[in-house]
């Protein structure tokens, strides 16, 4: 194994992360954002405000998104675990 296998899997391993985590996070952000605008539209400056709604959309995303994620994170599994043969080598 050289260092361009390596590289490979690590390069593979974090597009893969940022690919499921993408999602959870542009929802939480968009939320987030709209929590925000209110709070300042509406002059409430409560901490807990924002966490309640974010809390429920994450929920909801993974709800909807949990298959897909789940799913593109075992390929990678299956994928990098089929190769494990060429990489003790």
């Amino acid at each position: 194994m050289v260092i361009d296998d390596i590289t490979a899997i690590a390069q593979t391993s974090i597009y893969t992360i940022i690919k499921c985590a993408a999602p959870l996070l542009l929802v939480s952000l968009c939320v987030g954002l709209i929590v925000s605008i209110f709070q300042t539209v509406t002059s409430i400056q409560e901490q807990t405000l924002t966490f309640v709604p974010k809390i429920l959309s994450i929920f909801l995303t993974l709800i909807l998104l949990g298959h897909w994620i789940m799913n593109n994170m075992v390929e990678y599994v299956t994928q990098l675990w089929s190769d494990f043969s060429a990489y003790i080598r």
